[in-house]
């Protein structure tokens, strides 16, 4: 791996960081897991840029590979800090939603509805709109599929992650009768 390699992953990785912590505060988390966002979206978004770039993956698959890893993390981090995984993992996620091909997408579909002349743009206009459109529906669902499979295949345990502090508070309680 050449250090421009690397050096590109681990900008992608805090230009993510940055995007998950904005996203992580709108959704008004603890503050004990705005870091954990940024460096699940390093993490995830990192290691799509270096599938992508380095080994030569669809952008789809690498979203799977990318979102299963932050659901993995997530489970993790929900274990040491006593949160939800999903506290997590949604805003760690947010910064891969593909808003150049959703974007790319619109704009095919304005530029299909406004050919009134018909001169010829209309076939390229509607491939536009299939290319970007399914592209982004398939990462979109990769990204679900990734951060989800995690959270199904380890079901006992997340719940068991957040639920760490209730067997003691009815001990307690018990204890005080």
């Amino acid at each position: 791996m050449t250090t421009d390699l690397l050096i590109a992953v681990i900008l992608d990785g805090i230009f993510a960081a940055v995007a998950a912590i904005g996203f992580a505060v709108i959704s008004n988390p603890p503050r004990k897991a705005i870091p954990v966002c940024a460096i699940l979206a390093a993490v995830g978004h990192g290691l799509r840029y270096f599938l992508i770039n380095h080994l030569g993956l669809d952008i789809s698959t690498a979203s799977l590979f990318a979102a299963f890893s932050i659901g993995l993390l997530s489970l993790w981090f929900a274990d040491r800090i006593h949160c939800p995984a999903e506290v997590f993992a949604f805003p760690s996620l947010l910064p891969m939603i593909p808003g150049m091909f959703a974007y790319k997408t619109i704009l095919g579909l304005m530029k299909f509805l406004t050919d009134t002349t018909g001169a010829g743009q209309t076939p390229e206009a509607i491939a536009s709109i299939l290319r970007n459109g399914l592209t982004t529906l398939f990462v979109l669902f990769a990204l679900v599929l990734g951060v989800a499979l995690p959270i199904f295949l380890f079901h006992k345990r997340s719940y068991m992650m957040t639920r760490l502090f209730r067997p003691k508070r009815r001990n307690r309680a018990r204890a005080a009768q």
